[in-house]
């Protein structure tokens, strides 16, 4: 739980959301939640294991700067020992098919176990998968900025739907105009439906009433005419990105036609993917060609706001799930760790690998590095034996977690690779080794080697620093700094 200033409470187990609402001034601290919001951009997962591992590598690293080994080798055996756990992650992956909606499945519930979303993390990885396979570009990759989740407090989890269409967060213009509309052909315009002013100052003289008269009709005319144009087009739902007349209002609730104004840039791109139309800057130009098609355009009120659905699109390259809950805490926290599930799936689907989960890759990249060590020799064998050694923080802090012996567990799951089971992985619940691909605990290889790459380069940048010192910049300058942070004194890093 996470309190701020004004009393405002977060209640989370997501990695990057805690390490971005903590009040953080040390600068190496600083850099621990950069890893994380990285993790978080590149992967959307492991960004909890980013800063482990992070942490872990300085800790080893203190104990070699008591050797008085020079920081610059530590950093060379860093690097050396994160190139070759690459290439035996590599080793480890599984290929995953973008047709084996099962495994796709067993990830995004990898990715939502230990969140406020477990006790319906299979309804919800059911919905991350149909809406990630949903927005797949031709070209194999998948942007789930195409993925609208909106979240609504009342209701339970269970309630959660995915809609294969757009929801937007907004009502009908009017309520002479149709709740709902089937068969729906859908204008989308990026232009205001009203009188345009000059791009010059005029001034209009008007010595009669007929002249006033005259000028009033000449509005209603055009207004008429920009409305007609639509109707002509066929069209029986109209989205506006901006603005639209009062009167031309009117016209539109007696056409008959479902209006809705000041659509954002991004659902209105969002409903051209789901509905293949195209998003017309001039209502003139509009042509039947141009509209999307969708089952059904209808208004309704989800915990008392009034929202429009846009469903039953036929192919539709963008989705929207609603997501529910009893308080606005719980719904929050379901909102990460769907984000977190449609972004693993996402990239499983763009790289095709997988690796087993519950610390089985830590403890099998910590055995080969110690082998690869003894090939390399000198002072940098000891840095890739401290880099062996910090991967094993992963099956500790999970057997720490569970509540289970930490030396106990890592030795069982030493003694399970050693025989040659690499997919060995903690049991949570037993505390023993078992064969996590047969458990369906799996994750995108991304994770782990962006989580790596990003740990190994923070250890790598922390370690060459040799002073701290107050800069300039800011209401005067940064002042003491909080703890030293040596890289050849090689003092308090943790």
């Amino acid at each position: 739980m996470l309190v701020d200033t004004l009393g405002d409470v977060v209640i989370t187990n997501d990695g990057v959301t805690i390490l971005k609402e903590m009040d953080i001034e040390h600068p190496a601290a600083k850099m621990m939640v950069e890893i994380a919001k990285t993790q978080d951009q590149e992967v959307g997962d492991g960004t909890t294991t980013a800063v482990v591992l992070a942490g872990e590598l300085l800790k080893q690293a203190e104990g070699l700067l008591e050797e008085e080994i020079h920081p610059t080798v530590i950093a060379a055996g860093y690097r050396a020992a994160a190139e070759k756990s690459m290439e035996i992650l590599k080793g480890l992956a599984v290929i995953a098919s973008a047709e084996d909606e099962d495994l796709l499945r067993k990830i995004a519930v990898t990715a939502m176990t230990g969140k406020g979303s477990q006790s319906a993390r299979d309804e919800l990885a059911v919905m991350a998968v149909e809406a990630v396979r949903s927005v797949v570009d031709e070209d194999g990759t998948v942007d789930t900025d195409n993925i609208t989740v909106e979240k609504k407090v009342g209701g339970g989890i269970t309630d959660s739907v995915l809609v294969r269409g757009v929801v937007i967060d907004k009502e009908r213009l009017q309520p002479s105009m149709p709740k709902s509309v089937t068969d729906a052909r859908i204008a989308l315009i990026n232009a205001a439906v009203e009188i345009e002013k000059t791009e010059i100052d005029a001034k209009i003289q008007i010595t009669s009433p007929n002249q006033l008269q005259a000028f009033l009709d000449q509005e209603e005319t055009t207004l008429k005419g920009m409305v007609d144009n639509i109707v002509a087009s066929g069209a029986n739902v109209l989205f506006v990105q901006k603005g639209i007349d009062d009167l031309a209002q009117h016209f539109l609730a007696r056409a008959g036609i479902y209006t809705v104004r000041r659509v954002k840039k991004s659902d209105m791109e969002k409903l051209a993917r789901a509905t293949g139309g195209k998003v017309i800057t001039s209502i003139h130009d509009i042509d039947k060609d141009d509209l999307g098609r969708a089952g059904l355009v209808e208004e309704r009120k989800v915990s008392d706001e009034k929202m429009t659905f846009v469903e039953g699109c036929e192919n539709p390259k963008s989705v929207s799930i609603i997501l529910r809950g009893g308080t606005e805490h719980v719904v929050d926290e379901l909102d990460r760790a769907m984000e977190d599930a449609l972004r693993v799936v996402g990239v499983a689907l763009e790289d095709k690998l997988l690796v087993p989960g519950g610390g089985a890759p830590e403890v099998d990249l910590a055995l080969r590095l110690r082998a690869f060590a003894s090939t390399v020799g000198g002072r940098e064998q000891l840095a890739i034996e401290s880099f062996a050694d910090a991967m094993e923080i992963i099956p500790k802090t999970l057997a720490e977690n569970a509540g289970l012996d930490q030396i106990d567990s890592l030795m069982a799951l030493r003694s399970a690779h050693e025989t040659g089971m690499k997919n060995s992985g903690l049991n949570m619940e037993t505390g023993e080794p078992v064969d996590m691909l047969k458990q369906g605990v799996l994750e995108p290889i991304r994770v782990k080697t962006q989580a790596i790459n990003s740990a190994t380069e923070a250890a790598v940048m922390i370690l060459r620093i040799d002073d701290v010192i107050a800069s300039k910049s800011g209401p005067g300058g940064m002042g003491e700094m909080p703890g030293g942070m040596g890289g050849m004194g090689g003092e308090d890093f943790e």
